[in-house]
């Protein structure tokens, strides 16, 4: 890897935990903190979350037509999000101990917390927790197929891609036929080693 390279990732890295402060600092500013991976509030802030509560009828009865019209083609999604879930779930409980690449943990991407908050309803309590659960498992599904790419292919691609993991940084160049096979070797040792 150049040396320019290293130096972004550093300065990404650095952002990254300077994002981590403050998000810790906003945290501290709404008056909860984190006791085991559980969210858990001051109760006077619960009590004033309570007061911005919309009740459910009134909710339901102010939706948009079209809120209520796609519905259910937004609720279906779910069977398509379990199939996956469970596909990728078995790949990597097979696939991943036979190469000794280390498994994904599925409760580090999704994370049910939001439909705790006392100024949701129930129904945006529900909806929260089915956000939750779709784009934790994209997360979930998008790690599980990174640690893959990183175990066999690890080539950076010709055209700049949409999103960016921070392994893909290490792949090999798009081109660099005469540093491939040791860019390989090298990506899937720290697949194995889960970097």
């Amino acid at each position: 890897m150049s040396q320019a390279l290293s130096e972004i990732l550093d300065r990404m890295a650095q952002l990254q935990d300077q994002l981590d402060e403050a998000i810790k600092e906003r945290a501290e500013h709404l008056r909860y903190e984190l006791k085991n991976r559980r969210v858990v509030f001051e109760q006077e802030v619960l009590d004033a979350h309570r007061a911005f509560r919309t009740h459910l009828t009134h909710y339901i009865w102010n939706a948009r037509f079209i809120s209520i019209a796609t519905a259910p083609f937004i609720y279906a999604v779910v069977i398509p999000l379990a199939f996956l879930d469970l596909s990728m779930s078995i790949y990597q409980a097979i696939c991943f101990p036979a190469y000794g690449i280390p498994k994904v943990r599925r409760s580090d991407y999704i994370i049910f917390d939001r439909h705790k908050l006392a100024y949701l309803n129930a129904l945006e309590k529900f909806n929260c927790v089915y956000c939750s659960y779709g784009n934790g498992l994209i997360a979930y599904v998008q790690e599980i197929a990174s640690r893959t790419e990183a175990y066999w292919c690890p080539i950076k691609h010709a055209q700049k891609t949409k999103t960016f993991l921070p392994r893909y940084a290490h792949f090999s160049d798009y081109g660099s036929a005469e540093t491939y096979r040791d860019d390989v070797e090298r990506n899937r040792k720290a697949a194995q080693k889960g970097l």
